[in-house]
């Protein structure tokens, strides 16, 4: 029996005149109003927001944080699954005679701007120093952080934050947009990609409400990506100019004031938004250019003056331990703990103290020594052992709380950036196989992540352990960790030089990454048009900012320690819906790639 030919005519009803000529009122109406209303809720009760949202967020995750751990590990087996079988990984994204439009050099170097920058920055030195203290196999009590001993564990998860999964995450939207658009000629963005389940359903409300899903994901996950970057900017700043009003000494680690945080954002979107208005943005590829020379420079300072070494023997020994427990990795999910099983696996002795015990054994960022410590009254009194049973009792609660609160986390930050990084991709790849695509996009890029973390993070470690840098690092915040670094590796006025050299790359990245996201915003608004109209990148780069600056603001009421908060918390509650739109997208395009396979043959 013949199959039908699939479905290809996506018509994304768009104004004809108007401010929204050539975009569909829907999609741009709705995304706006609920950044708006965000916006407005942040701004006029801030202390309300950061409080609801972050309990929201914690709510979602008790429900939810297996469903996140799970999906991304199907979303790595399921691009493997098709890379491997010799049918679907050998078709090309495009029609009969479409060439490559860049070389692999020009299109390795695009995807790994696009998919890290930032975030290479800011964590570098950050992860696997963060890791090196805390991860589950310290919050178990199996090794101690910030030893020798927690090394490989603190690259094991470092591997897992920045590796295959977090490529795959991108790549399923990438892959998806891309097949459905140069495969079938459909319009690039991300209902397109939803038609072999839903049909002619896509050009109504369902369409307008993915479309919606994907512009909001997108804004916030590129929010809490410059929210970092502003936080940094300002660090690096501080490094150079000393400038007190700029930071916030009262927490004892000097973070980032409200009032730092506000000019380098308005320094940074206004760059962004002169960017996109006068056609600088064409500028992008040079700029991207100066990023790598930049970031190569910053590559070799740690190489020669850092611990290369030291680097690479933990490359090596880390990248097979990762692989080695790729698999739970994957699937390893944690549920919470609840009062009553916590109570019930306590020794009979600390029975009465449940109550005051509770908080401190399942803490997932102390350990048993702190535990110990903090106890107060009867408590402190009870013997060592059942001490130790009580503590072991909240590990369930711990492991928990620590991948809700890190693993989780990344999970849904790369979910809310892959309609921004996806569509990107899918852009720069028409003419390459499907193997091709997810090989190119999952295992190159990550391997050079690999090296980026295990080359800064790594020096970061020696100068900690070997006592350089005594305690320095490890007690800085997570975006001064970098320029603390290079401040106990080098000194002088090649340190000045070089700090100055990570502002502008940080300013950079930042520019771009902020123009590339208010374009893909308006090419989702406008039904998949590359070409976009000066006013609403104008408006979309101002949404943008008053996004970051109001639930920055909101983070930092009530003395939040983390002016992140609200952003975090709002970002992991706007991935959860795309989460299932990308899972859809999976058995969407498992679809297409095998009736297409079976049309092939019946077209002999």
């Amino acid at each position: 029996m013949a199959l039908n030919q699939p479905f290809t005519q996506l018509q994304i009803r768009k104004a004809a005149t108007g401010f929204y000529e050539g975009n569909n009122l829907q999609i741009a109406l709705f995304s706006k109003g609920i950044m708006v209303a965000l916006v407005l809720w942040a701004l006029i009760w801030p202390a309300n927001a950061n409080s609801v949202l972050g309990s929201l967020n914690s709510n979602l995750l008790q429900g939810f944080n297996t469903f996140y751990i799970v999906i991304v590990g199907l979303f790595a087996f399921f691009l493997f699954i098709v890379a491997i079988i010799p049918q679907t990984g050998k078709r090309i994204m495009g029609r009969p005679g479409d060439a490559k439009e860049f070389s692999n050099f020009s299109w390795f170097s695009m995807m790994f701007g696009a998919g890290l920058g930032v975030g290479l920055m800011v964590f570098a030195t950050a992860e696997p120093l963060g890791l090196w203290g805390s991860n589950p196999l310290t919050v178990s009590g199996e090794i101690t952080g910030n030893t020798e001993e927690a090394i490989q564990s603190a690259y094991r998860y470092t591997f897992a934050h920045y590796g295959f999964h977090a490529w795959s995450i991108y790549v399923v939207t990438g892959l998806s947009l891309a097949y459905f658009s140069y495969t079938r000629g459909m319009p690039l963005t991300i209902r397109t990609a939803l038609t072999p389940l839903f049909g002619k359903l896509m050009n109504g409300v369902l369409g307008h409400f993915v479309d919606v899903l994907g512009v909001v994901a997108t804004i916030l996950g590129v929010s809490v990506t410059i929210g970092f970057g502003v936080s940094q900017f300002i660090d690096g700043l501080y490094a150079i100019t000393g400038m007190d009003w700029m930071m916030d000494t009262s927490g004892g680690v000097p973070t980032p004031s409200t009032v730092g945080l506000i000019v380098g954002l308005a320094v940074i979107m206004g760059l962004s938004i002169i960017s996109a208005v006068s056609g600088v943005g064409r500028g992008v590829k040079y700029l991207s250019n100066l990023n790598l020379v930049l970031s190569l420079i910053l590559l070799m300072t740690f190489i020669i003056f850092g611990s290369f070494l030291f680097a690479m023997t933990t490359y090596a020994t880390a990248l097979v331990d990762y692989i080695w427990h790729f698999i739970s990795l994957s699937f390893g999910a944690f549920g919470p703990q609840s009062a009553s099983d916590f109570y019930a696996a306590l020794p009979a002795e600390a029975a009465p103290f449940a109550d005051s015990l509770r908080a401190g054994a399942t803490n997932a960022w102390g350990s048993f020594d702190g535990f110990r410590t903090g106890l107060e009254g009867e408590a402190a009194s009870l013997p060592d052992e059942v001490l130790r049973a009580t503590y072991a009792a909240g590990e369930a609660g711990r492991q928990f709380s620590w991948q809700a609160a890190w693993t989780t986390f990344y999970w849904a930050w790369w979910i809310a950036f892959s309609p921004f990084v996806g569509l990107f991709l899918a852009r720069i790849s028409k003419g390459r196989s499907v193997r091709e695509f997810i090989v190119g996009c999952v295992f190159a890029p990550a391997l050079v992540c690999f090296a980026w973390m295990t080359i800064l993070g790594g020096t970061a470690i020696d100068l900690e352990l070997s006592g350089g840098a005594s305690g320095a690092i490890i007690g800085a915040s997570n975006t001064a960790k970098l320029f603390v670094t290079l401040g106990e590796m080098i000194s002088g006025g090649f340190l000045t030089g070089i700090t100055i050299m990570c502002v502008v790359l940080i300013m950079t990245f930042l520019v771009t990454s902020a123009d590339s996201g208010i374009l893909v915003m308006n090419t989702i608004m406008s039904g998949g048009e590359q070409e976009t109209g000066i006013k609403h990148r104008i408006v979309w780069g101002l949404v943008l900012t008053f996004v970051i600056g109001t639930l920055l603001i909101a983070g930092k009421t009530n003395g939040g320690a983390d002016p992140m908060e609200a952003l975090k918390s709002a970002m992991i509650i706007g991935a959860l819906p795309f989460t299932m739109v990308m899972g859809l997208m999976c058995i969407s395009l498992a679809k297409a790639l095998y009736r297409d396979g079976m049309r092939d043959k019946q077209n002999g």
